[in-house]
């Protein structure tokens, strides 16, 4: 079955050029949160070569500070993505994060599974404690 176009009245005009441009809206501008400025410094320090697979946020508070825990899940798939990974899990208690609020009071290693072989594997689980700044 062949659908036609509607056909548009004789009297009709369009116009798709010329006259004054019409005024964009601006789009809203999307705000990152934390957890995203997370992960993005993760991906960073993973030099870009792994995938995230998992990212939990929870709230937390003390008496004296409040924040969030993230505990993040990354595979390093490959060679190159294992050394990467290797080296990921290296740096990450000394990393000097640089997030906005927040100040990193905790990185560690949790959890490292790796498979050897011709499909070589990292997957690498990491845990962030952060507290809000003041």
């Amino acid at each position: 079955m062949l659908i036609e176009p509607p056909t548009l009245p004789a009297n009709l005009e369009t116009k798709s050029a010329g006259g004054p441009p019409h005024p964009r809206t601006p789009r809203p501008r999307t705000r990152r949160s934390t957890g995203d400025r997370v992960r993005d410094a993760l991906m960073t320090l993973a030099q870009g070569k792994a995938s995230l697979l998992t990212h939990e946020e929870t709230a937390w508070a003390s008496i004296t500070f409040s924040g969030t825990r993230h505990e993040v899940r990354l595979d390093f798939e490959g060679a190159d993505a294992v050394a990467a990974g290797e080296e990921f899990i290296d740096e990450l208690p000394e990393h000097e994060f640089r997030i906005p609020g927040q100040l990193v009071a905790d990185a560690t290693v949790r959890e490292v599974d790796h498979r050897f072989g011709a499909d070589e594997r990292l997957v690498v689980t990491a845990v962030l404690l952060l507290l809000e700044e003041g």
